[in-house]
């Protein structure tokens, strides 16, 4: 674990980072969800039922999901970044998929018989701003950022 500033990552320097790593199974992705409530509760003192804690569960989640079903390889991990920015929080899914990119978030939502894919519809509407970043040929970032209010 890491509780550590890192500026370059935002415009805005961190006060807290933690990053961990987590197994691409569901099991990964529950517990990637409940340490990001826990981490949000205890550096932000807001209760765990409070309106922010249910969204960053939310968007947790579903970055997590997505990273497990869509951007897994057999074998690797997935990571959770936390960052605790003066405006909010900061969740980023790492995971070993670059090649999968998640759509824009301009392009069109999928059709209404779809089974899948409105995951990042709920990122959207619930979290500030989100993105996706390919680092390289072995790794993308899908981040959002969560305000406290």
């Amino acid at each position: 674990m890491t509780d550590e500033a890192q500026p370059e990552r935002s415009r805005t320097p961190a006060t807290h980072q933690l990053t961990l790593r987590f197994s691409g199974t569901r099991r990964g992705a529950r517990l990637a969800r409940r340490l990001a409530v826990q981490q949000l509760t205890e550096w932000t003192g807001l209760p765990h039922d409070a309106e922010p804690a249910r969204t960053v569960a939310l968007v947790t989640a579903e970055l997590a999901s997505n990273a497990i079903r869509h951007g897994s390889v057999p074998g690797r991990d997935f990571r959770l970044t936390l960052i605790l920015l003066p405006h909010g929080l900061r969740i980023e899914v790492t995971d070993t998929r670059p090649e999968r990119l998640p759509p824009h978030p301009a392009a069109p939502p999928p059709p209404a018989d779809a089974t899948s894919g409105r995951g990042l519809l709920l990122v959207e509407a619930y979290a500030d701003r989100w993105g996706c970043t390919a680092h390289d040929a072995y790794i993308k970032t899908v981040w959002a950022e969560v305000s406290p209010h």
